[in-house]
């Protein structure tokens, strides 16, 4: 199972960001000398464009890697330092970094999101109806930057599919193992960029080897696959959000990772193609931010959506830090991992036939009668090796005769879980352990594929009485019984432990994450050919279950093709607003979503609340936030008007930069949630608003309610919004004034609009801290 490891949640949150913004070079970054120019807005009437590329041509044909000409121009070559040096000295140029190696943020969960859209639960692993009916012509079309795609699943056939849009402009292109006929009327686009010299690449083709990709694209728009499961586990029929949408995927990762280089040609490529969706389950650590002007997906994402094209990220897996959400940017949509109500449950029975409940997906073996010895780590240890390091299992820190045709109970060895429990599970194997019990509040809570292994985690506070036991009982015995699943798990949805949260410490102004969506234990289609994720006597695996930011992200990118096929004149940010304002703040015990320690979940780890997959299409009102708010948000960031109008070519005319832009600039953006800083002492922050009604024609009211804690007076102005035609915008603004003077922690709360029918709901946070103007290397 050695690649699945590599693309597992775990090692998300701990790769490294081979490069820093300006603190390196690219040499010395790894990414043989290639550097990215940015050069901005894209026109045919460039010729400075032309005449720095024909410069790079001249001194070396093969310097340049790619070229960016249709959503915005630019390149990205092998260049010496002093050439960088001398591109960020020339006119027309707004950027130029090293090209960064970016990480993947690594399906009953669609039948979940609907039952709690409305509210009653309904778990039936097995019903077949996604979110709308497949029947319907959903002729939208979701790009994917990822890894690539197994066209041959099952999850991308096209019966039923009509004709391809006739916008569609893109290609399928051919490359080892792959052919124009592994596209089809589903899968109607593939396109690969060479952008790493490895010599471990093994299809230089759109062809999926890590499975990634597969797994991404089948969530967001996967047709209906009868009997899928992961070996008898999550059976049942396995669909994507949207399965009427279409797939373009763009191969942007290797064996090495995802190159900034090649994600910003992918995103150039897909605004010239016609898509109208672009989904991201990759991006930096959050502790190696760069500069939006110095940020691949940032720039790709903002041209994108100029041209109309919904953006949708993963927010990462460095959580539960705070302040580790990435892929930032207000333009795009920002997805927070949640949990759903299927667990895989492996349980431990105790020779007193005491059950505790253990999680993991393992085939045990074992008998189901508790007859195997158990034993403590920490009790089998050599003399010479210390009591701390054999209560963990470390290597070398127990004896074999002590171990040999046990059950072994290994702690966890790192403080609150996320053990390193491959080398746990390798040093009990090694010494002829027939099992382990491995006591993990993480992998109590995302179920790693243990597989053929006897193994499975409990929590640390299930583990009290299985370590009362194993010491009171003179010859403890257990077993481990084989992973079954458990549907209508409770509470569900939580937010996932390794979900990104927010805010960006240098932008408190705006609430990061948007929204939350199933990211855990997530079944989707996988290569057909993986024999490292097969389980010792089976055959590769045609679906497969893993977690991430990289799963949540695909599940709100098939929303939006829904949306986005329903009513296709709407605006990316219109749509965005759709999917925050109607989202759902509570689980399926009828209480608040928490996080997994039990705790309240706020805006900073799931932004607006969990998605709704049936509420989305029904918003009643939304938020439309148009390029002037962008442009704001880049002057408070510290850009001024030369370098904002390099980037953008929708510059309204007039715009300029404030003398001395503040944080209240961003609050001010026409966002569907709210965020305001620097409130100190009983002074007031007035933010204003504007909604558009998409309810329909016709007389309404909507009357507001303000939930706000008691730090906080909080007055809307006014009180009702008055509507009598579809499209009509109204404004009104939120006073906060603090009741306590300076606030010593942030507050959160929210302001709902409802005229009967619909219910429009916007979060906000309000702190007294001070956000950074400018943006930070």
């Amino acid at each position: 199972m050695q690649r699945i490891i590599y693309f597992s949640v775990f090692l998300f949150a701990s790769v490294i960001f081979l490069v820093s913004v300006h603190g390196k070079t690219a040499a010395e970054a790894g990414n043989n000398g290639v550097y990215i120019v940015y050069m901005g807005t894209a026109s045919a009437s460039r010729t400075d464009f032309l005449r720095l590329l024909s410069s790079v041509n001249r001194r070396n044909r093969n310097a340049v890697v790619h070229t960016y000409k249709h959503g915005f121009s630019g390149f990205a070559a092998r260049l010496s330092e002093k050439e960088t040096q001398e591109m960020r000295q020339t006119p027309g140029v707004v950027s130029v970094f090293p090209d960064p190696l970016l990480k993947l943020h690594t399906t009953h969960s669609w039948d979940f999101l609907v039952s709690q859209t409305s509210v009653k639960i309904d778990a039936n692993p097995t019903k077949s109806d996604p979110p709308a009916s497949s029947s319907q012509p959903y002729d939208s079309i979701i790009g994917i930057l990822d890894t690539g795609i197994w066209p041959e699943s099952e999850s991308f056939n096209d019966n039923g599919m009509g004709p391809i849009p006739l916008r569609w402009k893109g290609t399928c292109m051919v490359g080892n193992d792959f052919t124009s006929s592994n596209c089809n009327t589903k899968l109607i686009g593939a396109r690969f960029y060479e952008s790493s010299d490895s010599d471990e690449i093994r299809f230089h083709s759109p062809r999926d080897e890590a499975g990634h990709g597969t797994h991404v694209a089948s969530t967001a728009a996967g047709s209906a696959a009868a009997n899928a499961s992961y070996y008898g586990l999550a059976a049942g029929t396995a669909k994507g959000g949207s399965p009427g949408s279409r797939i373009a995927m763009y191969r942007v990762c290797g064996t090495d990772g995802c190159r900034g280089s090649a994600i910003m040609a992918a995103f150039d490529d897909a605004i010239a193609d016609g898509v109208d969706v672009l989904s991201l389950s990759l991006g930096s650590p959050y502790y190696f931010r760069q500069e939006t002007k110095d940020d691949p997906i940032a720039i790709g994402a903002f041209h994108a959506v100029e041209k109309g094209i919904v953006v949708v990220c993963s927010a990462g897996n460095d959580g539960p830090t705070s302040g580790s959400v990435v892929n930032d940017a207000p333009w795009i949509l920002t997805v927070a991992a949640s949990t759903i109500d299927r667990d895989f449950e492996s349980d431990v029975v105790l020779g007193n036939n005491k059950v505790i409940k253990g999680e993991g997906i393992n085939f045990s073996a074992l008998k189901k009668t508790p007859e195997y010895p158990l034993i403590q780590g920490k009790s089998a240890k050599k003399a010479d090796a210390s009591e701390d390091s054999a209560r963990i299992c470390s290597e070398d820190s127990m004896d074999e005769a002590l171990v040999k045709g046990k059950i072994v109970i290994c702690e966890s060895s790192v403080e609150g879980g996320g053990s390193d429990w491959q080398n746990q599970i390798e040093t009990v194997k090694g010494l002829e352990g027939i099992g382990m019990v491995l006591i993990d509040d993480r992998a109590k809570l995302v179920a790693e594929k243990f597989d053929g292994s006897n193994i499975t985690a409990i929590s640390k506070k299930d583990s009290a009485e299985v370590l009362s036991y194993a010491n009171s009982s003179r010859n403890p015995t257990a077993t481990i019984l084989p992973t079954v699943t458990v549907i209508n798990y409770k509470p569900a949805p939580a937010v996932a432990y390794f979900s990104s949260r927010g805010p960006n410490p240098a932008i408190l102004n705006i609430i990061k994450p948007d929204i939350s969506a199933p990211g855990v234990n997530i079944l989707a289609a996988w290569l057909g050919n993986d024999s490292n994720s097969t389980p010792q006597g089976k055959k590769p695996p045609l679906f497969n279950v893993i977690s991430g930011t990289s799963m949540s992200c695909p599940h709100v990118s098939g929303v939006v093709g829904l949306l986005r096929s329903k009513n296709p004149s709407w605006s990316p940010s219109a749509i965005k607003s759709a999917i925050m304002t109607t989202a759902i703040q509570t689980n399926n015990l009828g209480s608040p979503m928490t996080l997994d320690t039990g705790s309240v979940a706020t805006p900073y780890d799931y932004g607006a609340g969990e998605i709704s997959t049936t509420g989305a299409l029904q918003p009643g009102l939304v938020y439309e936030t148009d390029i002037t708010d962008y442009l704001n948000y880049l002057c408070s960031r510290g850009y001024n008007l030369s370098i904002i109008k390099s980037i953008s070519k929708t510059v309204p005319d007039g715009f300029d930069c404030p003398k001395k832009p503040t944080a209240d600039y961003i609050s001010n953006m026409n966002y569907p949630t709210i965020a305001v800083s620097e409130l100190k002492g009983k002074e007031s922050k007035k933010i204003s608003r504007t909604v558009t009604n998409v309810g329909g024609n016709g007389e309404t009211v909507y009357t507001v309610s303000v939930d706000a804690a008691g730090e906080l007076d909080v007055r809307v102005i006014p009180e009702k919004l008055e509507f009598t035609k579809n499209n009509q915008k109204q404004s009104y603004q939120v006073v906060f004034t603090s009741t306590v003077g300076t606030l010593k922690k942030d507050v959160f709360g929210s302001i709902t609009w409802t005229n009967g029918k619909y219910r429009v709901r916007s979060p906000f946070v309000v702190t007294s801290k001070s956000s950074e103007l400018e943006d930070y290397v």
